[in-house]
């Protein structure tokens, strides 16, 4: 497994790869920044996140022993619970860029952009927010958030 911490900064992220034969689509400096960016929009100060990329087949098996369900998914995010009010967020997420790919292809926009989408997603979620699921998910205010982040990113060059 690849393990690359980003920086010293207030609010570490660690973005791990245990598909050494895949190259993801953003570096992990992008994916730090990302993650960074969303953080800090959210008005968080103190926060520790973990970014893993896994192969389809180590996702699916993620999928079926921690969440009960078949197959691969593009991401699983955990937020971990704060021991006390005043202690940092943390959260991990696990990205397959396998099923990244594919769904990027099927609604026509870059895996780029699909994967920082993703990472967005993650960290909201690290955070706490959730979404309804269906086609209602687009309309909720997470949704609109992790939208609001992408343009974001995309305007200072991360994506």
């Amino acid at each position: 497994m690849q393990r690359r911490p980003m920086g010293a900064t207030l609010m570490p992220v660690v973005v791990e790869s245990s598909a050494p034969n895949q190259r993801a689509p953003l570096s992990g400096e992008r994916v730090s920044a990302i993650v960074q960016l969303t953080l800090k929009a959210q008005h968080v100060k103190d926060a520790m996140v973990s970014v893993t990329f896994l192969s389809s087949r180590a996702m699916a098996r993620m999928n079926r022993e921690r969440l009960g369900h078949a197959g691969a998914t593009d991401i699983i995010t955990f937020e971990l619970t704060r021991p006390v009010a005043d202690a940092p967020v943390t959260g991990d997420m696990y990205i397959c860029s396998e099923v990244a790919r594919a769904n990027a292809k099927a609604w026509g926009v870059p895996v780029r952009e699909e994967i920082a989408r993703l990472v967005i997603h993650g960290t909201l979620h690290t955070l706490g927010l959730e979404h309804p699921d269906g086609d209602a998910r687009v309309e909720s205010p997470m949704w609109r958030a992790q939208e609001k982040y992408l343009r974001a990113a995309r305007r200072r060059g991360l994506v």
